[in-house]
């Protein structure tokens, strides 16, 4: 599917996976930096947090920092305390949300979820240790040495709004309080907006500002985190009711979606995926002005869309026509 996603994006020069992964691994490397120095003296604790980012998926938040800051000009050294902050956050809303009390998941990425491996208190804790680390490390020494801490002070307190009442843990309490009830397409929206978009929306603005992006830039790059945070829900949504999985990832839990707040279960899957392809049309939109600089966030957003295109024996980059 890669070659194809190319092919139609004009991105023949472009190798998306190769991309994908140096960052993973850069990412990987840096993570595992931040959290051996827990390694010796904390014992399960850094055992727990550490189940919970390794092995990894497909890190696009982190790399999502990287590609919008490298966009405008930024060195990955100065972006990868952020982008390891992210995913630390992520981390820990993936260990939470795979508790008893929320979704109630025994798998994660084809591996027992954290609180099948450590209990339920210790993966509480390893959740609360990983979002509390990010901000520690987004903070740190090494963030400090390049960004003035006048920026970093602001960019801790967008990704600490992004991620409380007003964003993901808001929308997962409002996707929580939907199971009890019928729910419309916009309550679908807000939820998702907010569950997953916001963290995405914060990792292009948290990249863009570190590089210094102009405002007319920051706000082309939040409307392209916002439609891609959203695509990238209802793309994971379809899957889930279709049963498959993105290329390269192994399988959740299995439980049903259907019943579930979600675009598919709403308005059925060929208006999700109508929706889906125009907010990939609307991501490119966005990034258009930026010409090949932008190409790793343009084949990003494709492959984002793509994978939840298939249908009717049609190949995905078929069934997006651009």
């Amino acid at each position: 599917m890669g070659l194809a996603i190319k092919k139609i994006n004009g991105l023949a020069d472009f190798d998306l996976d190769s991309y994908l992964s140096a960052r993973t691994a850069a990412v990987d490397r840096a993570l595992a930096g931040y959290l051996k120095r827990y390694s010796e003296r904390s014992g399960n604790i850094w055992k727990a947090m550490h189940y919970g980012l390794f092995p990894g998926g497909k890190r696009i938040r982190p790399i999502l920092v990287l590609a919008a800051g490298e966009l405008f000009g930024a060195k990955r050294k100065a972006l990868m305390p952020f982008a390891c902050a992210v995913e630390m956050i992520h981390g820990y809303s993936l260990i939470h949300d795979d508790l008893p009390a929320l979704d109630n998941d025994d798998l994660r990425r084809g591996a027992p979820t954290n609180h099948k491996v450590f209990g339920e208190g210790m993966a509480l804790l390893a959740g609360d240790g990983l979002l509390t680390e990010a901000f520690h490390v987004m903070s740190g020494a090494e963030a400090l040495a390049s960004v003035p801490a006048e920026l970093v002070l602001k960019l801790v307190h967008e990704l600490s709004h992004a991620v409380g009442v007003a964003g993901l843990v808001g929308g997962q309490a409002f996707d929580l309080e939907a199971e009890k009830g019928a729910v419309d397409i916009g309550v679908v929206e807000y939820i998702h907006l907010r569950k997953t978009g916001a963290l995405i929306r914060a990792s292009v603005r948290l990249g863009a500002q570190v590089a210094g992006a102009s405002a007319a830039d920051l706000r082309r790059v939040t409307r392209f985190g916002d439609c891609l945070g959203l695509a990238f829900q209802i793309a994971d949504d379809i899957l889930d009711i279709l049963g498959e999985t993105a290329p390269g990832e192994l399988a959740e839990s299995g439980h049903s979606e259907w019943n579930k707040a979600t675009y598919p279960s709403v308005v059925g899957i060929a208006r999700a995926q109508e929706r889906l392809k125009n907010l990939f049309d609307q991501c490119l939109g966005e990034l258009a002005r930026y010409g090949k600089v932008a190409e790793p966030l343009r084949a990003i957003a494709a492959q984002v869309a793509a994978r939840a295109l298939q249908s009717n024996g049609k190949s995905a980059t078929e069934e997006i026509k651009i």
